[in-house]
């Protein structure tokens, strides 16, 4: 009865617009946000627009085309360069911050010339009590709103109403931007975003070759030459008693195993004060 409540407030946002543009990046969030903005107002009222960037793994943007299409909703690839960006490039705390403004700097023009009133995000309720998320703030204050987060829908019931809906996105992992693989205070370039992109491309193949049902899965820059090795922590034994599969992940002079599996947000642990950036 909840989600059925919170799907109707999240109607009762949406039916009223005249037209809305979904920031799409392909994920089960903004996906879900999708398919309620043209249950609400039909699919000739709402576009999808996927930013494309080094930042982008190349499968997300093919992933997320197919889903507009089986929405049949027009799907907008605008470019992005959030690494003509110091802040972005420099890896503090904040990149976050830097790369939504750069996002919504970029749609809400889109919009306009689309004559489209209304830009939203898939931030989820979880995502606005997690307590550290600076691009949350960035995109509120540059015109953007989260119209999952205003209606208390949670990463379950997003999940959920997915599934309700039969999106083949609802039991997608969560698959954040490449520069989420850079530990804070190494810089982000698109050559380190090519290799940790190609990195997880090749340990994912390694593993599933090898029998391994992997999920979740991270190569993660630590600064140094080192990568730092996230999968389902169900799975790290199996891949500790296993060296060859990780001699896949090229272009680092280390690599190394994560004990505890993986984390969503785990580079957020190494920062000295994560407060200042809230």
């Amino acid at each position: 009865m909840e989600l059925d409540a919170r799907l109707a407030d999240l109607d009762a946002l949406l039916r009223p617009l005249p037209g809305v543009l979904v920031a799409f990046s392909g994920g089960v969030d903004s996906g879900m946000l999708l398919a309620a903005a043209v249950r609400a107002l039909g699919p000739e009222r709402v576009v999808a627009a996927t930013a494309v960037s080094p930042s982008l793994p190349a499968a997300e943007l093919t992933g997320a085309a197919d889903v507009a299409v089986l929405l049949g909703v027009r799907h907008e690839r605008p470019p992005t360069d959030e690494l003509s960006r110091a802040g972005y490039r420099a890896n503090a705390g904040d990149r976050c911050a830097f790369c939504k403004t750069e996002l919504v700097d970029v749609l809400l023009p889109l919009a306009v010339r689309l004559g489209i009133p209304e830009v939203v995000t898939g931030t989820n309720a979880d995502d606005v009590r997690a307590g550290f998320r600076p691009g949350i703030r960035a995109a509120a204050e540059r015109g953007a709103w989260a119209p999952l987060a205003r209606a208390g829908l949670t990463k379950d019931d997003v999940r959920a109403a997915a599934r309700r809906w039969g999106l083949p996105l609802a039991d997608k992992p969560a698959a954040a931007c490449l520069a989420s693989r850079i530990a804070y205070g190494v810089p982000v370039s698109a050559a380190g975003l090519a290799r940790v992109e190609r990195a997880e491309s090749a340990l994912r193949s390694a593993l599933l070759r090898a029998g391994f049902p992997v999920r979740d899965l991270r190569v993660r820059d630590m600064g140094e030459d080192v990568a730092r090795v996230e999968v389902d922590a169900a799975l790290v034994d199996d891949v500790a008693a296993r060296p060859d599969l990780l001699e896949v992940v090229a272009g680092f002079a280390r690599v190394d195993l994560d004990p505890r599996g993986f984390r969503s947000g785990s580079m957020n642990e190494l920062l000295p004060d994560p407060v200042r950036y809230r």
